[in-house]
């Protein structure tokens, strides 16, 4: 089972995310004025979702067609043993623990403007 969320306003303006096979889980709001960065909304939409494992690549592919390119906005989630972590436009898949793909994705979202302190997702 996947587990994950997509913060609505990493969403780009139009698009929907609703893919087969996803089950939503819950929408909650948070105040994330503390860590937010000044291109960034004060309070984020989280909402929460779960699907089938084997559903883990059309879920990539329909997140990374979603998300808004500005300011480094990303999803992730594990599958299995992979973490999977994608950007507009950009699928990253890695063995939990591989120290070479993390860094990888870690690059890939300094470039595009993801904030340093948003780069944490767990393994």
């Amino acid at each position: 089972m996947i587990n994950g969320y997509v913060i609505g306003e990493s969403l780009r303006p139009g698009a929907e995310f609703a893919p087969a096979g996803v089950r939503l889980r819950a929408v909650r709001r948070l105040d994330v004025s503390a860590s937010a960065t000044d291109a960034q909304p004060g309070r984020w939409t989280l909402v929460e979702w779960e699907a089938d494992e084997a559903l883990a690549g059309p879920l990539a592919v329909a997140l990374a067609d979603v998300l808004r390119p500005e300011n480094g906005w990303y999803a992730d989630f594990t599958a299995g043993d992979e973490r999977v972590v994608v950007f507009a436009g950009r699928v990253f898949r890695y063995r939990r623990g591989d120290g070479a793909g993390r860094e990888a994705a870690v690059a890939y979202g300094r470039s595009v403007g993801t904030p340093e302190h948003q780069l944490d997702w767990r393994e």
